[in-house]
């Protein structure tokens, strides 16, 4: 019998899951996807998405309850994000002059997902 997954890996399940369905909200809106998991030194970013010259910077986040995604927009690691968003860029420069922005979408049971488009500016 296997071993029971541990509760790290049932949450990078549910976060690799909150990703895909993320992915298919974007894609039925016609974005187009450039990377899932966007991994650099100095973080990871969710997805990044391109439509039209905009380039979107996407952070997944799953909640139980829909309700405080206040404090939740105030948890992103905003710092970690524009970091490794200029990492990418660094290495991608076909994007830029493409506009650049910040989303993060909210996932929870029995809703539809909410996007907040431009929730924050890079800080560097």
């Amino acid at each position: 019998m296997p071993p029971l997954p541990s509760a790290r890996q049932k949450a990078e399940r549910r976060g690799r899951f909150g990703e895909t369905l993320v992915a298919f909200y974007l894609r039925a809106q016609f974005y187009r996807i450039l990377a899932v998991r966007a991994k650099s030194p100095v973080g990871e970013i969710d997805l990044i998405a391109r439509r039209g010259r905009n380039v979107i910077f996407v952070e997944v986040k799953l909640r139980r309850h829909i309700d405080g995604l206040g404090d939740a927009l105030m948890a992103v690691n905003r710092r970690r994000i524009s970091r490794a968003a200029q990492y990418y860029l660094a290495r991608h420069p076909q994007y830029g002059d493409y506009t650049l922005r910040f989303d993060v979408i909210f996932l929870a049971p029995f809703t539809w997902p909410r996007h907040v488009k431009g929730a924050f500016e890079t800080l560097e």
